[in-house]
């Protein structure tokens, strides 16, 4: 796809102002310098809508927008549900996980950990992390915002993965999440501004220039099975890139999407999550942080219209791609016109961008207060920051070196990281669940769980290979409960935990503004579910 003298303007334009957002903000302030509370939670001093921004900046990525529109492109509007539903979970995470994390004063899941069971606990969960987002997070992104530079811009995929990562490094890494922050609130303008256009131009093709409504309007018309939300065992058959043809049931599958699996995903990734759950922790107050949450839900809500409607465009116009991922990348070659092209690559880099910088920041974290700072407890808080630093700049010179050999051969990245993320999340989930709310979970019984999570998932694939991976991450979520509660019961002979959390004494939500915005969030929720279902 060739790039006008406009669109790299457009695009430089862009990266200015980012790299210069990010330096201004990671300035040291006059007669001080960052401490770990600076550079790791901005202070604590993050309003409402910065939080509700910067969560859909560090969660809307190349993953989405690239991943995302491939699934689209292969399982139609269903896919969606990753995103409506993470607008309900949202909300669960805002009225009962916030009050109890912001009460305990934390840094990190890891630390809540110990605080909850003891340091075995938190140094396994902390390894755990940094693993995943090194090798399943960091990779994925990296290397299909590279895949999406070579098919616009024509950029070879190493030297798309070294300026992606030099790019997110430049600005993040030295005012922490300070800087992540506050640039991802001009980033989530850009990229839902940009993605927008992206779909609003590919509806107006497919309608002939008849206008965006009159494409959608034609889409659901023409391809009624891509707008089902849930999909029965063979409703709908597709061919993966090597010719195969395949079940999306096995991927969506059907009311389990809405009462199995997907809730384990969900909540374990917005509920225990370091580089999602940073933001709220970094609140000036209880109210701030519900109401960004709030925030962040209704922009789920629009957000399939940015990155899975044109995956389903690109179906109905019969993309000659190879790969599914490859759909939104020509959508955005073949329809997008002179300097709208630079505005709408300028979008997917800032969802690129934001989310590298977010999870290198996280990665950092977890690091220097999870495993450094528990052993070294009287080290500077220059020092710290100082570690921050250099860890972000090792974790993504790793997932740059990594990132195509772990991914080059996938066909939808984004079912990749689903289904390798939920290695870890069924188990992780059930230890902060009963911890959170069963009294008498014991720190041996969190411990046996978490380390059998990986196990306990493998296995069920090996034994349950027929079984859609969302009713498996189920299972092994019920499995992960009943064996701390088997455990905790056969350890403790019914006692309370003596680090047990008293909800009473939790103040949940109160402020009337997150209230109905809850109440509308859902109204919209079941309604969109009603129509598409």
């Amino acid at each position: 796809m060739d790039f006008a003298t406009i669109d790299y303007v457009v695009f430089g334009a862009y990266a200015a102002l980012i790299i210069g957002v990010g330096l201004w903000v990671s300035r040291e302030k006059e007669g001080r310098t960052k401490d770990s509370a600076d550079y790791f939670l901005a202070g604590k001093s993050l309003p409402w809508w910065a939080i509700g921004a910067s969560l859909i900046a560090s969660n809307i990525s190349a993953e989405q927008f690239i991943g995302m529109s491939g699934s689209g492109f292969r399982l139609g509007l269903a896919i969606a549900s990753y995103e409506w539903m993470a607008a309900i979970t949202l909300l669960v995470i805002a009225w009962f996980f916030l009050p109890i994390y912001l009460e305990k004063g934390i840094f990190t899941m890891p630390q809540f950990l110990e605080e909850r069971y003891d340091g075995r606990v938190r140094t396994l969960l902390a390894v755990f992390w940094l693993l995943v987002y090194v090798f399943v997070n960091l990779t994925a992104v990296l290397y299909l915002g590279a895949l999406a530079m070579e098919g616009i811009m024509g950029v070879p995929l190493f030297w798309g993965i070294a300026g992606l990562a030099i790019f997110a490094t430049v600005y993040s890494i030295y005012g922490g999440l300070e800087a992540v922050a506050w640039t991802d609130v001009v980033q989530v303008v850009v990229l839902l501004g940009g993605g927008l256009l992206t779909t609003v131009l590919a509806l107006d093709a497919y309608a002939d220039g008849g206008g965006a409504a009159a494409g959608l309007s034609k889409l659901v018309s023409d391809l009624p099975s891509r707008f089902d939300m849930i999909l029965g065992p063979g409703e709908l058959l597709y061919q993966d890139d090597a010719g195969v043809t395949q079940d999306a049931y096995q991927l969506l599958p059907g009311l389990g999407v809405l009462l199995g699996g997907m809730w384990v995903a969900n909540l374990f990734y917005w509920g225990c999550n370091q580089y999602i759950i940073q933001r709220a922790l970094a609140a000036k107050s209880l109210k701030e942080a519900q109401r960004g949450l709030a925030f962040a839900a209704g922009l789920k809500l629009v957000l399939p219209l940015v990155v899975v409607i044109p995956g389903i465009v690109a179906f109905g116009l019969d993309a000659p791609i190879d790969k599914a991922d490859q759909a939104y990348p020509w959508l955005l070659g073949t329809y997008i016109g002179p300097g709208l092209k630079g505005l709408a690559f300028a979008a997917l880099a800032a969802a690129i961008v934001s989310s590298l910088a977010s999870m290198m920041n996280s990665t950092a974290t977890i690091f220097t207060i999870d495993l450094y700072k528990s052993r070294n407890p009287g080290a500077s808080e220059t020092r710290l920051v100082t570690i921050g630093r250099l860890v972000s700049l090792v974790a993504i010179t790793i997932a740059a070196l990594v990132a195509y050999p772990l991914l080059g051969a996938i066909d939808q990245a984004f079912q990749y990281i689903q289904e390798y993320t939920g290695f870890i999340s069924p188990g992780v989930l059930a230890v902060f669940v009963m911890g959170l709310f069963w009294r008498k979970a014991t720190a041996n019984a969190a411990l046996v769980t978490a380390v059998l999570s990986i196990p306990l998932s493998a296995l069920a694939k090996v034994l349950l290979p027929s079984i859609p991976f969302l009713n498996r991450m189920g299972y092994v979520f019920l499995v992960s409960v009943a064996l701390i509660v088997v455990i905790s019961l056969l350890e403790a002979k019914g006692k309370d935990s003596p680090k047990a959390i008293r909800i009473a004494g939790v103040k949940l939500a109160s402020d009337p503004v997150f209230l109905t915005a809850t109440f509308g969030i859902l109204g919209v929720t079941a309604a969109l579910y009603a129509v598409f279902w």
